[in-house]
Parts: C-alpha cells; sequence; structure tokens
C-alpha cells in the first residue's frame, strides 16, 4: 500500500517534469529567437549611431518619442523592470504590449546616444512574452509565475550567453533570501535553450580573459576586501542618483514627453562637454579595454551621471549593464592604487558593483564564474559578500524585497531603498 503511493507520487513528479520540459523548450525557442531579434537591432543601432554621430542631436526627439508611445499605449505609468518583479510575486498580470514597446524604446535609446543597457529590456521582454504565453496555455496563478521566471531567464541568457546566471538571477532578484526552488528546471531549460538559439545566430557567449590572477595570499585577500569595501559604497551611490534623479525630473518636468526632450538636450550637453562618446550607448568596449587594464580615472563617475540622466528622463534599456562600466572602470583605477593588478580588479570590481546594486550575491558569484572562469572563484566570492552586505538595503529595483537581514540571521521583509 505503502509502495503504491510512493509509485503514484513519483509518477505525478515525472509528468510535472515532462510538463515543464515541453513548456520551457517552447518558451526558450520563442523568447530566444525574440531576444536574438533585439540582440541585432542594439548591436546595428549602435554601429550605426557610431559611424553617424550626427545622430546624438536627435536624442531629445527620441526621448519625446519614447514618452508619447507609452502614453498613447495606455502605459504611461509602466515601472519597468519593477513591474515584472511584482508580477512574479504577487502575480499582477504583465501586458503583451511591454514586449514590442520595449523592444522599440531600447533600440531608439541605443541608435541616438542615450546611455542605458539592454538587460533590464531582456527581462521585461521576456517576462511579458512568458507571461502571455501563460495566459494562452491557461495555467493557474502559480505557474503563471514560473512562466514569468522561464521567459525572463530565456532572454536574458539569449542576450548574454550566461545561462545560470540568468536562471538563479530570475529566482534570487525577486525577494532576496527566498528563492522558487520549484522553478529551477524550468527556468534551466529555457535559458540553456536560448543560449543555444543564440549560438546558432552567431552570437557567442560573453566573457573575458583576466591577464593576471593573483596567488590566494594575506596581501591578495586585504586588497580584494579593501576594493570591495570601496565598491559596495560605490554600490549605494550609484543606486541614490538613479532614484533621486527620477524623483527630480517628475518634480520639476511633470510631462513625460517634456522630460524625455529635456533629457536629451542634457545629455547632449554633457556629451559636448566631456568631448566623446565613452558614455553614450551601453559602454561595452569600455568595459572590454578596463578588463584589460585601461580605465580613466572619471570614467565610473561620469558613466552614473550620463545613465541617471537618461533613464530618469523616460529612456528605456537597463542599469545593469551600466553598473558593469561603473564597476569595472572604478576597480581597474582603484585597484591599480592597491597593488591589484588592474585587469584582475576590474573584474572583482564588476562583480562587487553588480551585487552591490542588485544584492544577488549568488548570481554575482556565478557571473563571475562565466564571465571570466573559476579560477579565481575565492577572490570574487568574497568580493560579493563583502559588497553585499556593506550595500545596505539600496538596490536598483524599488520592487525587490530582501527577506533576511544582512547582518543578523533574522527576517525583516523589507523593500529596498
Amino acid at each position: 500500500m505503502r509502495l503504491g503511493k510512493y509509485v503514484e507520487k513519483s509518477l505525478e513528479n515525472f509528468d510535472t517534469f515532462l510538463k515543464w520540459t515541453g513548456i520551457s523548450i517552447f518558451v526558450g525557442i520563442i523568447v530566444g529567437f525574440i531576444g536574438v531579434l533585439f540582440h541585432f537591432a542594439i548591436e546595428h543601432a549602435t554601429e550605426f549611431r557610431i559611424e553617424n554621430p550626427w545622430l546624438i542631436w536627435l536624442l531629445p526627439f527620441g526621448g519625446a518619442f519614447i514618452a508619447w508611445l507609452y502614453k498613447v499605449s495606455g502605459m504611461e505609468k509602466d515601472r519597468g523592470t519593477n513591474f515584472v518583479l511584482s508580477a512574479v510575486r504577487d502575480n499582477d498580470i504583465l501586458r503583451l504590449k511591454t514586449a514590442p514597446l520595449i523592444f522599440i524604446s531600447t533600440t531608439v535609446t541605443h541608435l541616438l546616444g542615450g546611455s542605458s543597457g539592454r538587460e533590464g529590456a531582456a527581462l521585461q521582454l521576456g517576462g511579458s512574452l512568458a507571461s502571455k504565453m501563460g495566459r494562452i496555455l491557461k495555467l493557474d496563478e502559480k505557474d503563471e509565475r514560473v512562466m514569468t521566471m522561464c521567459g525572463m531567464s530565456a532572454a536574458f541568457s539569449a542576450l548574454f550567453g550566461t545561462p545560470v546566471t540568468s536562471v538563479i538571477f530570475s529566482m534570487e532578484v525577486i525577494t532576496v533570501g527566498v528563492m522558487h526552488y520549484s522553478a529551477i528546471v524550468p527556468c534551466m531549460v529555457a535559458a540553456v535553450m536560448g543560449t543555444k538559439i543564440a549560438m546558432l545566430c552567431g552570437i557567442p557567449p560573453t566573457s573575458f580573459d583576466i591577464s593576471v590572477m593573483p596567488d590566494f595570499g594575506i596581501m591578495a585577500v586585504t586588497n580584494v576586501i579593501i576594493l570591495s569595501i570601496l565598491c559596495g559604497i560605490l554600490s549605494i551611490f550609484f543606486c541614490v542618483v538613479m532614484h533621486e534623479t527620477g524623483g527630480l525630473y517628475k518634480k520639476y518636468i511633470p510631462d513625460s514627453i517634456m522630460r524625455g526632450f529635456i533629457g536629451g538636450v542634457i545629455v547632449i550637453g554633457l556629451t559636448m562637454v566631456v568631448g566623446c562618446y565613452d558614455y553614450n550607448g551601453a559602454g561595452m568596449n569600455i568595459i572590454e579595454r578596463a578588463l584589460i587594464g585601461e580605465a580613466k580615472p572619471e570614467a565610473f563617475l561620469l558613466k552614473i551621471i550620463f545613465t541617471a540622466i537618461t533613464l530618469g528622463a523616460g529612456f528605456r534599456g537597463g542599469e545593469i549593464v551600466p553598473a558593469f562600466f561603473v564597476g569595472s572602470t572604478f576597480g581597474c583605477v582603484v585597484g591599480a592604487i592597491l597593488g591589484l593588478h588592474p585587469s584582475f580588479a576590474a573584474a572583482i570590481g564588476l562583480a562587487a558593483v553588480f551585487c552591490g546594486v542588485t544584492n544577488c550575491p549568488m548570481s554575482s558569484i556565478i557571473l563571475s564564474v562565466e564571465l571570466f572562469g573559476g579560477s579565481g572563484i575565492v577572490f570574487f566570492a568574497l568580493a560579493c559578500g563583502v559588497s553585499y552586505m556593506l550595500s545596505g538595503y539600496y538596490g536598483l529595483y524599488s520592487e525587490q524585497k530582501i527577506m533576511y537581514s544582512k547582518t543578523k540571521p533574522e527576517f525583516i521583509d523589507k523593500k529596498v531603498n
């Protein structure tokens, strides 16, 4: 009798496994292809802008257009990635129109020289598409949440080629400290499919070679800890500037269309003042240079300013690639002062700032392995742990919840500042 119950339960679990494997393959293929199209759209927009620098003069009109597009679509109060987080946690309905809106608006932002990333757009793109598929399949409320995480994982993985990070990040970022492990198989299958689709379309996984990895010793550990402390503080600064800039825009320029126009004008002015285009677009070329040991001392601060002014005005994209930019350039410069090799210090800075602004230590450690290889995992784990603890309860996403204290073993259930 008891054996029969065990067999019955095992068959039930296997049926669930088969169901989610099939659904996740479908989600991974569909979202993966859309993610590939999005990647090529951003890539070609960036290349066209670099070849035609005069396009930056159209940035104010691009900002006004994006605001108008969201307004006529009835999405003027769209909360971006924050809404994706609340959709998973509270089952808020993600509207399908989010996908084309974020696709178009992020492409326009990159085409005309706004400072933004693309991963926030990927999360919204994948989450909204998968959520719609869940409703078409008439899944129940709990399964719809898993579908949304599948879409997030597939899109993030298709763009960056970091499937394990995309899965853990999709599960960890919503409620830090409590992950939905029931989603790990569906998300992993969807992420693998997303990565495979991207590779078949000629998009290699993102990875970097670190020229010098220090030996494990007291001096190296001490210097990594000092750099990580500074990265944790920098993470707080980054988040505060991002939130306060958006608030100031809304306070003094209530109209969203005018806000987008003026934001574009300010970015043009800043670009003319600095005399280069290093801080327009995502800045992946600057990240690559930092990771071989080359960065300007002021680069990290200017990128924060450019990104806050761009996204605060209503342009679209994301904050994570700018966080990579900030962390790698800061680490490259400060690490060299501390005695670390600039290339290694840039990698530490990238991982530590990413961890500080997202409050996702496990995702950050895995990201460092997928981007830089596993040989320095002890250093990266240490850096992410220090940055996580010292970045406080600040974060890029106001809908993110931290379930347990960063300094004590106690339940707090607190939204980030």
